[in-house]
């Protein structure tokens, strides 16, 4: 089985549920999709990691670092950063806290990012789109420059077009309509 197709299939097994949920938007919906069931165990590192690097590549993006909002973005990130090391181009890792830390440095950006990469976002799952915005605005704030935004499952509720009426591309690896193509 191909890489997207290994893809979907966990995460329509492992990650997508049925039954009545607030997302993390706020919206009510009779599918959630945990894509941390997928993101963080081996398989699906090891799936991600290729997979995202092969679209970052297809889509001519080449960021110095990959990164968003914690928690979903994190395992996502750290694939990429993994993948391209064994590939010998190397992507540099960070995470985007939600809030800034109120002791030692009081970061909001921790890892190895740097003012004036080129940055591609990264985020689990898009809805709105806000997550993905809020990464977008502490990256810039801190000097980055965004290149697009990389998700691994794009719900199609608004999100994409929200993120691309700011200006920014937007890749995903799945859909919702991928992967409840396969749990009917």
């Amino acid at each position: 089985m191909d890489p997207h197709a290994t893809l979907v299939q966990m995460l329509a097994t492992r990650s997508a549920r049925r039954g009545s949920f607030t997302l993390a938007s706020g919206r009510q919906s009779d599918l959630y999709i945990d894509c941390r069931l997928t993101t963080m165990s081996p398989d699906g590192l090891a799936t991600i990691g290729p997979l995202s690097l092969a679209r970052l590549q297809a889509r001519g993006w080449h960021p110095d670092a990959v990164g968003g909002l914690t928690l979903g973005a994190d395992p996502v990130s750290y694939a990429i950063a993994h993948a391209s090391a064994l590939a010998n181009t190397p992507i540099r890792a960070f995470t985007v806290r939600k809030e800034a830390k109120g002791h030692g440095t009081g970061k909001l950006i921790e890892g190895p990012f740097r003012t004036g990469d080129r940055v591609v976002v990264i985020e689990d799952v898009i809805t709105t789109g806000g997550s993905a915005l809020k990464a977008v605005e502490a990256i810039r704030a801190a000097g980055g420059e965004i290149i697009g935004v990389l998700a691994v499952v794009d719900r199609e509720e608004g999100g994409r077009e929200a993120i691309e009426a700011a200006g920014l591309a937007v890749e995903s690896l799945a859909t919702a309509r991928e992967i409840v193509g396969i749990m009917d």
